[in-house]
Formats: structure tokens, C-alpha cells, sequence
């Protein structure tokens, strides 16, 4: 039997969405604002950008990284979130433009929650994710 003692919670939701609006507007600072200093940030796949990026400095740099390589077309739409104040998942499709690729792709992102920031984000992405990258 599966018990379920946790609730999404209406702020940590608006939590979790001012990170996707704030990347949506590139409004990088407040994206990193919402991130702790010791970030660990996993991006599943086979891809160039997959890994685990430790520290905002290696988030800012992959987020640089996808902007450069998609032209700057690289977009995330949340389409769902559930979120307390441990954790939060958020239901995406990925888009972007890459030379003679496009990129549309479902992933699932989990976030790990410490005092109202993100300690650790792992985003597991589709095959499309992989192919677009490479």
C-alpha cells in the first residue's frame, strides 16, 4: 500500500513555476537566485549536454551551452507541476531549433527542495532529446 503523507502545496507550485518563467523570459539571474550554491543538476541521456553539473556555474554554463547550440530557439512548457516543500516535479515539453533538427520532447523533471531552493534538479528527457543534441 502506497501512503502518501506529503500534498502539493499551492506556493512551492508557484515556487517551482517562477524558475520555468523566469528561464522562459531569460531572466538568468533569478533562475540562479532559486537554485542553492552547491546546485546538482542531472541531465539524463546520451547527448553532448547530458551529465551531472555541479555548482551554479556549471548550470550557468550548460543553459549557455543549449542556448548556443540551438540558436537560441531552445524554449521549456511546463505542463504540470506538483510540488511541496521536499520536492517538486514538473511535467515538460522541450522545443528547439538545431540546424536542420526540431526539437519536441516530453521529459520529466524532479526537483529536491531545502528552504524554499533548488538543491539538486534531474531532468530525464525522450530519444528525441538525444538525437536533437548529437
Amino acid at each position: 500500500m502506497i501512503m502518501m503523507e506529503e500534498k502539493s502545496d499551492p506556493k512551492e507550485i508557484a515556487f517551482v513555476g517562477s524558475a520555468y518563467e523566469a528561464f522562459a523570459k531569460g531572466d538568468v539571474e533569478t533562475v540562479m537566485s532559486l537554485l542553492t550554491d552547491d546546485i546538482e543538476y542531472y541531465v539524463s541521456g546520451r547527448s553532448p549536454v547530458l551529465g551531472t553539473y555541479k555548482g551554479k556555474d556549471e548550470v550557468l554554463g550548460l543553459f549557455g551551452k543549449m542556448m548556443e547550440l540551438s540558436g537560441g530557439t531552445f524554449q521549456v512548457e511546463v505542463q504540470d507541476i506538483l510540488a511541496n516543500d521536499k520536492q517538486g516535479v514538473a511535467l515538460t515539453i522541450k522545443r528547439g531549433q538545431r540546424a536542420s533538427k526540431t526539437l519536441e520532447s516530453r521529459s520529466v523533471h524532479g526537483w529536491d527542495i531545502r528552504d524554499g531552493k533548488c538543491t539538486r534538479f534531474r531532468a530525464y528527457n525522450e530519444e528525441a532529446w538525444d538525437e536533437f543534441w548529437s
